[in-house]
């Protein structure tokens, strides 16, 4: 069972004439080959579809996923693409590494995570070994292949705690975070600043807030917005852990991948970090209101406790630095991207079907 492609390549391109790069830009990664790792997962797969019009036809894209985040060994989620080459491999794999650094890579995106929150509190030691060694494994090979920009995917929700200042800006961290998810993110950037200050390694660091769109498929290990599509176009029940006036900064994978591009490529910003998000709060009461009402689904939502870490009533971050060091500019809508999101649920629903991966009994994301 193959994706559809061809709308996501579409809505992606139109998305980068929207972005109105400086010419520089399109120039500097034309004829590239570029590393993404987890370029199998839901922005991973977004940002190769960008790239891959951007390296031109004489660069590549190479992906490296070992797709434990899917059902099987089925790549699915990969474009196929003429200049991208997929290797099933793991980030703390020599044998894979030795592979891939043979090759003429230049920019390495690093997004390959333990994915996420629940995922890493049920699974910790395994979460720390995905995302700490598999870190510092890949700085090592880019610092002895002496690459142009190691941008690393980390997380907002990894950095600033559960009751700070609003909006969150990058000048405020916590050291009391609630799960291995976010220790091992805030870990990962510590490890990218070590390797620019003492290799002159040029990495960034990108915080990551709340990502949506097409190319997520449901699961209990998944982020809240695929999983309501799903569930609403079955007609079932939403769940909302808390009472639902808790807010989130949604942000369409989009976006994140104008950022993700941007950021490999602005010399302001090598050794930084900064948020990449929408800039505005959205209720999950009215996320979840709006997916029901572009699902046709009018079967009541259920109120649940909170999960024990989700400890975090409001998330709205700042975008100022981001928009200051590499010219961030959100261009896309909570409800664009939403309708977008359905239109790839509908168009690949046989698919999503069997994507879902909700195993019985182990629903474990809504426990508290």
């Amino acid at each position: 069972m193959q994706q559809i492609f061809s709308t996501r390549i579409e809505h992606m391109l139109s998305s980068i004439d929207r972005w109105k790069l400086d010419p520089e830009i399109s120039s500097y990664y034309n004829n590239r080959e570029i590393l993404v790792t987890g370029g199998a997962g839901a922005i991973g797969s977004n940002l190769v579809i960008a790239l891959s019009s951007l390296v031109g036809k004489r660069g590549k894209v190479i992906v490296l996923d070992n797709l434990t985040a899917s059902k099987g060994k089925d790549p699915w989620n990969v474009p196929d693409m003429s200049n991208v080459l997929f290797i099933s491999g793991d980030i703390r794999s020599s044998q894979s590494l030795d592979r891939i650094f043979k090759r003429d890579i230049s920019i390495v995106f690093h997004l390959a995570a333990f994915f996420a929150n629940q995922n890493s509190v049920d699974y910790p030691t395994e979460s720390a070994d995905v995302d700490v060694v598999g870190i510092a494994r890949l700085l090592d090979y880019s610092v002895i292949k002496g690459i142009d920009r190691f941008v690393y995917a980390s997380s907002g929700c990894a950095i600033y705690g559960s009751y700070p200042k609003l909006p969150l800006s990058e000048d405020f961290i916590s050291m009391h975070l609630t799960t291995p998810y976010q220790i091992n993110k805030m870990t990962g950037e510590m490890y990218c600043n070590f390797y620019n200050h003492h290799y002159g390694l040029k990495t960034v660091n990108c915080r990551f807030f709340n990502s949506f769109g097409p190319g997520e498929a449901p699961g209990q290990y998944r982020n809240v917005i695929p999983n309501f599509v799903y569930w609403a176009m079955l007609g079932r029940s939403l769940p909302i852990t808390g009472d639902g006036s808790e807010t989130r900064d949604f942000t369409s994978v989009y976006d994140l991948v104008q950022g993700l591009v941007k950021a490999g490529y602005y010399e302001d910003a090598i050794g930084e970090n900064f948020n990449l998000a929408a800039g505005r709060e959205i209720r999950i009461r009215d996320m979840m209101e709006a997916v029901n009402k572009t699902c046709g689904n009018d079967t009541p939502p259920n109120f649940m406790p909170r999960r024990k870490w989700d400890t975090k009533p409001r998330l709205l971050a700042s975008i100022e630095k981001a928009s200051k060091l590499i010219d961030y500019k959100p261009v896309e809508s909570f409800e664009d991207t939403l309708e977008k999101n359905m239109e790839w649920f509908k168009e690949n629903w046989d698919l999503i079907q069997a994507q879902a991966d909700f195993p019985p009994g182990m629903n474990s994301a809504l426990q508290k």
